[in-house]
């Protein structure tokens, strides 16, 4: 019998991925991998040395901290957001904050898109042990990381046009996209979670700043 292994991965807005945690097998939620990661063990004890919480800007006097950006799979908390569940109304905060969350993630999936458009092992079932597959799935993100490093080297790894880009209201989609799926890469099951009421408060002001100090004009017409 085939075994599924998952990549959970942390990625910066340079592409670049921060943490990575392969081997889990099975096929349970997001959220339940991310539980069973050293990562998540230490932001729950507060020991990654993150930067305290800081107000965005005059004349707020709420304190947001620094969070993952992520989708409805994983658990809304003080260090995760999460798009408002549903579909909210065309112009309304939570159909906005939706989306600005959804333009922060797409680096996420540029970063996987690239890396198994390079790296065509990642497209399709490996026939190894899951030991070997784990250690070549590593081996692919410190490639990625590494040829993103260096100027010369991230220009012929990701040329011009081949990551998605946005100008105003226009998204041009990466050359990445032109390839069909990759058949390794299955869907995931989301297990909606009940969020504590601070978390809530962070969502809700980031969603109120979205639609007045840090308001974007095309926003409206997503």
């Amino acid at each position: 019998m085939a075994s599924i292994i998952v990549l959970m991965a942390l990625v910066d807005a340079d592409y670049w991925f921060r943490y990575v945690d392969v081997g889990c097998q099975g096929r349970i939620s997001d959220g339940g991998v991310f539980k069973n990661t050293k990562l998540y063990k230490k932001l729950e004890e507060k020991s990654m040395k993150v930067p305290p919480p800081s107000i965005l800007q005059v004349p707020y006097s709420f304190k947001v901290p620094y969070v993952i950006m992520a989708d409805k799979a994983f658990a809304l908390n003080e260090y995760t957001m999460k798009p408002f569940h549903g579909e909210p109304a065309r112009g309304s905060q939570e159909r906005i904050f939706n989306y600005r969350l959804s333009q922060a993630r797409r680096v996420v999936e540029n970063a996987f898109g690239i890396l198994s458009s390079v790296f065509r092992v990642l497209r399709k079932p490996m026939l190894l042990e899951p030991k070997t597959a784990t250690k070549i799935v590593l081996a692919t993100i410190h490639l990625h990381n590494y040829l993103r490093k260096k100027p010369n080297t991230r220009s012929l790894y990701t040329p011009p046009g081949s990551l998605d880009s946005e100008t105003n209201e226009e998204l041009r989609p990466g050359t990445w996209r032109n390839e069909s799926a990759p058949t390794s890469l299955l869907p995931i099951p989301s297990i909606p979670r009940r969020a504590g009421n601070h978390a809530q408060e962070i969502r809700t002001h980031l969603a109120n700043h979205f639609v007045t100090n840090g308001e974007i004009p095309w926003q409206n017409r997503y």
